[in-house]
């Protein structure tokens, strides 16, 4: 599944190729084609990106929801178009380029009530400037479920994914079973600091980059995807387990459930 920065970069290609422009739009697959009429010869005022969630506002108080999942994609290019092809679910161009979108899981028009109870229901984005590290902890904090659960929630933290959430519990030293009320608030702290330090880093790079030299010239990530294979830092093999139905990565001895993380707040590598 696409992770936040991917959405903030869609965001940001969208507000440059169709901010302020008359946007034609359609449903080839005709699977949105009431919605597509209704976007249809409106201008978009902006693009925006909450979490995992890709927001149009369109002239006339229409707005355009995307949420791709696990399996949706926008592809882009200059025209002229190409014929549609396939499951296409909404096409949007105009005079120079064109954007198709296929396999989102959502792909809607609201109101404005509507997007804000969608954005009312998130956590703290750390990709949003005023997002607020501690609202997320109030949740963390008091929570006897695991942090590699918490992380995933998008209620509790908004963006976040698989890859970042195992990267992220790796570079703090932090057993993914441990409980959300046994991570300190030094420690949060120092995890949401990297958090935004990492997303960011994601946007810029258009890829997720978390292992650090010299580690990077192995991988760029420490275990994400790496079961079987030995953990960057110690050698020990790097353990995979399925947990609320989407699998988890960690080394069982640079992030030791016995073990305690940095209390300092510290990154761990």
């Amino acid at each position: 599944m696409p992770e936040g920065h991917t959405i903030y970069r869609h965001a940001r290609e969208h507000n440059r190729s169709l901010r302020g422009r008359v946007v034609r739009a359609d449903s080839p697959q005709g699977r949105f084609a009431a919605g597509a009429s209704l976007v249809d010869g409106r201008t978009l005022l902006r693009a925006e990106a909450v979490g995992k969630h890709l927001f149009h506002q369109y002239d006339g108080q229409v707005w355009l929801h995307v949420h791709l999942g696990l399996y949706g994609e926008w592809r882009t290019g200059a025209q002229p178009m190409p014929p549609a092809r396939g499951a296409l679910r909404l096409r949007l161009w105009t005079d120079a380029v064109w954007w198709e979108l296929r396999g989102a899981t959502a792909c809607e028009v609201l109101t404005r009530p509507e997007v804000t109870a969608i954005r009312t229901r998130l956590g703290p984005d750390p990709l949003r400037r005023n997002a607020d590290p501690d609202r997320a902890y109030a949740r963390i904090g008091r929570s006897r479920a695991p942090i590699a659960a918490l992380l995933m929630d998008q209620s509790v933290l908004a963006g976040v994914g698989n890859v970042y959430r195992a990267e992220l519990l790796f570079r703090h030293g932090i057993d993914p079973y441990r409980q959300g009320q046994d991570v300190s608030a030094p420690v949060w702290a120092a995890m949401w600091d990297d958090l935004v330090a990492l997303m960011r880093d994601g946007v810029r790079r258009g890829q997720i980059v978390t292992s650090r030299p010299p580690y990077r010239r192995r991988s760029r990530v420490f275990v994400y995807r790496r079961a079987g294979e030995p953990c960057l830092v110690c050698g020990t093999t790097v353990r995979t387990q399925t947990l609320l139905a989407r699998n988890l990565f960690w080394c069982p001895v640079c992030q030791a459930a016995t073990g305690s993380a940095d209390e300092s707040g510290n990154a761990a590598w």
